[in-house]
């Protein structure tokens, strides 16, 4: 393939891709105006205002971004390794010394961190 039929292809192409492109944007608009249409029936029969639709559609996209930028907190272990001061918080797929231990017939309990003397003010 020589130089010149590789960028009439490729010219042709994006030629195409912007044709489809067009289609797709016509068919979106097409769409949507029944859509439109149906909102704007359902504000007038139950008295929505424009701004009620605009302080709602703000108060959620507030929330959605806030709940993102949630503050994970960290969970303190609660199983402990006796030998090598391994921990384990108990939440998702256990680790491997404690499956090993119950596979010999230890129970869990036996791996719990004790909770410390609440101290007295």
């Amino acid at each position: 393939m020589t130089r010149d039929t590789y960028a009439a292809l490729q010219l042709k192409i994006q030629k195409e891709i912007a044709r489809l492109q067009k289609q797709a944007q016509a068919l979106q608009a097409k769409q949507r105006t029944p859509v439109i249409a149906s909102i704007i029936r359902s504000m007038r029969e139950y008295d929505i205002t424009p701004e009620e639709i605009t302080t709602a559609y703000n108060k959620k996209a507030a929330r959605r971004s806030s709940s993102s930028s949630a503050v994970k907190r960290t969970v303190p272990p609660k199983y402990r390794h006796p030998q090598t001061g391994a921990t384990w918080t108990g939440r998702g797929k256990a680790p491997r010394w404690i499956t090993e231990a119950e596979a010999e017939g230890k129970s869990r309990e036996q791996f719990l961190i004790k909770p410390s003397p609440a101290k007295k003010a």
